[in-house]
């Protein structure tokens, strides 16, 4: 029997809804955002591809936050695409487009997404893509026959090459067990005299030359635009954890923006840290390939956010130039923390 490949009619009716009308969140009022979301078709074979796009209308002044990495089970996200924002007069539009694929049979759903919107004054929004139903069908045109024998297990046959193997991997292990014993002997014996050595170099100048020392590499060159963004990721992640004190390595972008918050770190230098993370967990995790212009204006983008940053004092090293050596009660300490601002060194007390 030929398998139908008509679309179930509730699913057409909410298919047919969701293509006809995009989904809006906040309403067209002057000021606030809306987001809408729409698949490319509804009817699709296995492994076809589907065409997911998301636009955000807001404000000119806020930036979309676009999901680290994203699970649509049962689809697969083959890839995305971020779209140079569209700014006209005070409103800006932001678009995305993602590839989807399915290897199950029957109707499916895509599910919905949160996509946060992050304002200048540090306000967050989050908004919701709608679901979509899709049917997939199969490639086959007759999916009926008989079931075929289960065969046996095929024996592995001892070849040389099997046995040259083992004796490597014994080698490798006789060595490792000579090296440790070697080490255990040379620990009994009194260690030379270390020297001191020199003194940490400043954090902006190590992430300044490491910025230079990437953008001067041959990665855009060789087509490694992957490699180039998590290098990226990586010094300003270092840098954060050195000046700010914020473990970014084992953080996710939206930890490391919490993190740097209180730490109270330049609120400028938190937005470009978010604009850069977020072009390179897009690069990293949805296979975004940026053209040379947008790969090499992340190293711009980290220049500025070094630069930005330097000097920075942490909240407790600013109270301790003043003296406050314990908590006097809310309204003194707010007092003797604009005197610190205010005053120049040595004259808050005065």
């Amino acid at each position: 029997m030929r398998r139908s490949l008509a679309f179930p009619a509730r699913l057409r009716r909410a298919a047919g809804v969701c293509l006809a009308a995009s989904v809006v969140i906040g309403g067209p009022v002057e000021g606030q955002s809306r987001l809408r979301s729409e698949v490319d078709t509804t009817l699709i074979t296995v492994g076809d591809r589907i065409t997911l796009t998301v636009e955000v209308e807001h404000g000119a002044d806020a930036s979309v936050v676009w999901p680290d990495s994203l699970d649509l089970s049962p689809f697969e996200v083959l890839g995305a695409r971020l779209r140079s924002t569209t700014t006209e007069g005070d409103r800006a539009t932001s678009v995305a487009d993602f590839s989807l694929t399915a290897f199950e049979l029957g109707a499916l759903e895509v599910p919905s997404f949160e996509v946060e919107l992050l304002r200048a004054d540090g306000e967050r929004e989050v908004l919701r893509t709608d679901r979509f139903g899709i049917e997939v069908s199969s490639v086959g045109a007759d999916e009926t026959g008989d079931i075929r024998e289960i065969r046996g297990p095929l024996a592995i046959p001892i070849s040389p090459v099997r046995v040259a193997v083992w004796a490597l991997l014994l080698m490798a292990l006789g060595a490792a067990l000579w090296a440790a014993l070697r080490r255990w002997r040379d620990s009994r014996v009194p260690a030379a005299p270390v020297e001191l050595a020199p003194p940490p170099r400043p954090a902006h100048e190590v992430a300044l030359e490491a910025l230079e020392r990437l953008a001067a590499s041959p990665l855009l060159e060789r087509g490694e635009v992957k490699e180039f963004h998590i290098e990226a990721s990586e010094i300003l992640r270092r840098y954060v954890e050195a000046v700010f004190l914020v473990p970014a390595l084992e953080m996710t972008t939206g930890e490391i923006m919490d993190g740097l918050e209180r730490a109270e770190a330049p609120g400028e230098a938190r937005l470009r840290l978010r604009r850069l993370l977020d072009q390179c967990d897009l690069v990293k995790f949805a296979k975004v390939r940026p053209d040379a212009d947008g790969s090499g204006a992340v190293v711009d983008l980290g220049r500025e956010i070094v630069e930005l940053s330097i000097g920075w004092v942490p909240r407790d090293a600013r109270a301790a130039d003043v003296g406050l050596e314990q908590p006097a009660g809310p309204a003194v300490e707010d007092e003797r923390e604009r005197t610190a601002v205010v005053a120049p060194s040595g004259e808050g007390e005065a």
